[in-house]
């Protein structure tokens, strides 16, 4: 079986954006993978450094977030980043092979310098959170990533390592990745700002309440001009059609909505009230699922002290073989003349 690695930084509780970007996913490819699911907390710090306990008590809950979605923990190892040594051991020896002007120019980069106003007053942690997730994704030899349409930047970032690595090495020690694509696009925050994110406050959390839902589906934006009923609407850019998109199985059925939007007749309040109910559906047994599994926080902590040794022992032994085929740091292991 292939290798799949995903993970998410714990920043803030999942939303419904990492859901059908990629949780349904994880959850499918569980069955006929190895995989492992990364809670990337050594990453959270490089634009959180000022606020380390928040990423420290949001481990818990994205170890919560993929248990109530249904991720199995005899299926998939979840693992600490911080508690993988071997990660920071390889990111350093990938640091000398990437170019400044390179992570400068990965577009996933500059697009979170913008939307989080840095300008030039980057963190080098930040600059560099390219190689350290081709640290991660190489310390597992994964060959299969789930991600967003946004990180596929750093998949391609991660195969020019790779090749780099292994050219000089002479030898294919690590294998390239490939980014699995979810069938649908990143959905708008709402309140209406191009991407929903923990860190924008305009998401709807996994976990989120019956009020929560509702409160968040009524902010959604439609279109500015369909101002009465009658007024013919417009579908795309309209948020409320991107969620349905995402979430509503009967595309027969949202055809037809679509096209009576599109000529007129057709309420927003009726569309918004079609798309609550979708949503109280989906996050219900995840909700209660997460409130049973949170009374039983050793349960929690076993499953990740569980994967993180697993993932102790791979990793640590990725760092070996590409130090081997390297001919590095071979002073620990030579004999004295």
């Amino acid at each position: 079986m292939q290798i799949m690695l995903s993970g998410d930084r714990p920043t803030g509780p999942l939303h419904i954006g990492h859901y059908v970007g990629s949780l349904k996913n994880r959850v499918a490819l569980q069955n006929n993978h190895h995989s492992f699911l990364l809670i990337a907390d050594a990453q959270a710090l490089t634009d959180n450094m000022a606020d380390p306990d928040k990423v420290c008590r949001n481990i818990r809950e994205v170890a919560l977030d993929y248990l109530a979605v249904g991720i199995d923990p005899t299926k998939s190892a979840m693992c600490v980043q911080s508690c993988l040594p071997a990660l920071a051991d390889i990111a350093m020896l990938y640091l000398n092979l990437v170019s400044v002007a390179r992570l400068e120019r990965n577009p996933t980069v500059k697009d979170e310098i913008r939307l989080r106003g840095l300008a030039r007053d980057i963190p080098a942690g930040f600059l560099c959170y390219p190689v350290a997730q081709a640290a991660d994704i190489t310390a597992f030899k994964a060959t299969v990533i789930p991600v967003g349409q946004d990180q596929i930047p750093m998949i391609e970032q991660t195969n020019e390592i790779v090749r780099r690595v292994n050219r000089q090495a002479g030898v294919s020690c690590l294998p390239e990745a490939t980014g699995l694509l979810s069938a649908t696009s990143r959905l708008p925050g709402v309140d209406g700002q191009r991407k929903m994110g923990k860190s924008q406050n305009n998401a709807i959390p996994l976990s989120a309440s019956p009020a929560t839902i509702h409160e968040a589906v009524q902010r959604l934006y439609t279109d500015a001009g369909h101002i009465r009923i009658s007024d013919p609407g417009q579908v795309e850019g309209n948020a409320v059609f991107a969620y349905l998109d995402a979430f509503d199985e009967d595309k027969d059925a949202l055809e037809e909505l679509k096209v009576h939007y599109r000529r007129g007749g057709l309420a927003d309040k009726d569309l918004k009230q079609r798309l609550e109910t979708l949503l109280q559906k989906l996050i219900e047994p995840i909700r209660e699922r997460r409130l049973a599994l949170a009374r039983d926080p050793s349960f929690v902590w076993d499953v990740l002290q569980e994967g993180t040794k697993k993932a102790h022992t791979i990793t640590q032994t990725t760092a070996e073989d590409i130090r081997s085929a390297l001919g590095l740091f071979r002073f620990a292991t030579a004999r004295r003349p």
